[in-house]
């Protein structure tokens, strides 16, 4: 499977200037990839103020990814923020080159920056099965929590997409490769570079790191676009071979 990761500013709750400046970088793609990777929040920046810019699963945003995954032929995946009845959701988006989609909410929210009192938590992990791979998208702040991401569906590629600052970007470096190593697949992070309005730095460090924590994609810190291409027989090889994941203890998660 063929990825590009989608590494860029936002501009602060402008959804039209992103949805713009997306649409001429998935244009400027000069070869055929199977799915592209945009940030969290990708049509606003991390806001804490939902109310000014949420759109609705039937808004412009949405039918604009669908058109450009029609036009393109391929999956589009990022989250953005989605109001339903009174709440609001930091929404994982994931959308099938027919235009199909399927999506997950942000389970963990980030306290530090008072998520939990603005947008409400989701509940149900997501499993999308394309091309023949079990994928798993999760958002920014999951990637702390090993237990929820934890692979007992057999997925083959764990995918967050973030807008992870530049003082913790240790963590999100080493959490990226703890995952991988753990779950015996693929891991692919997409994080924002630039400042927001809160005077936060980004710096990126997108990258990919494969089933035994090897760098695929070094982490990047430049505005730009970068593709890489998985494969998936090799990754159930050595599944098959050192068989870590048939010894995974068992156990439950609650709602919260």
């Amino acid at each position: 499977m063929k990825v590009a990761l989608v590494q860029s500013s936002i501009v602060w709750e402008n959804p039209k200037s992103n949805r713009n400046f997306y649409e001429k970088k998935i244009h400027a793609l000069t070869e055929q990839v199977d799915l592209i990777v945009l940030p969290e929040m990708f049509t606003t920046g991390f806001t804490m103020n939902p109310s000014a810019v949420a759109e609705t699963m039937q808004g412009e945003t949405m039918q604009w990814l669908q058109s450009l995954a029609k036009a393109k032929k391929c999956a589009i995946t990022g989250s953005l923020i989605i109001k339903e009845g009174k709440n609001f959701f930091n929404r994982l988006v994931f959308i099938f080159p027919n235009g199909e989609l399927q999506f997950y909410d942000k389970r963990h929210l980030f306290t530090l920056a008072g998520e939990d009192k603005v947008y409400t938590s989701g509940k149900e992990k997501l499993i999308v099965d394309y091309l023949g791979w079990k994928i798993c998208p999760l958002v920014c702040y999951d990637l702390r929590f090993p237990v929820f991401a934890r692979n007992t569906e057999n997925y083959d590629l764990l995918l967050y997409v973030a807008n992870w600052p530049k003082p913790r970007i240790n963590a999100w470096d080493i959490l990226i490769k703890a995952r991988s190593v753990e779950n015996m697949c693929y891991t692919i992070g997409v994080n924002r570079v630039g400042l927001d309005s809160n005077n936060l730095e980004y710096i990126g460090h997108s990258q990919v790191v494969d089933y035994l924590g090897n760098s695929i994609l070094e982490p990047q810190e430049s505005e730009a676009v970068f593709i890489v291409e998985l494969n998936k027989d090799k990754m159930l090889e050595t599944r098959k071979k050192l068989g870590f994941l048939n010894d995974l203890d068992s156990f439950e998660i609650k709602n919260l």
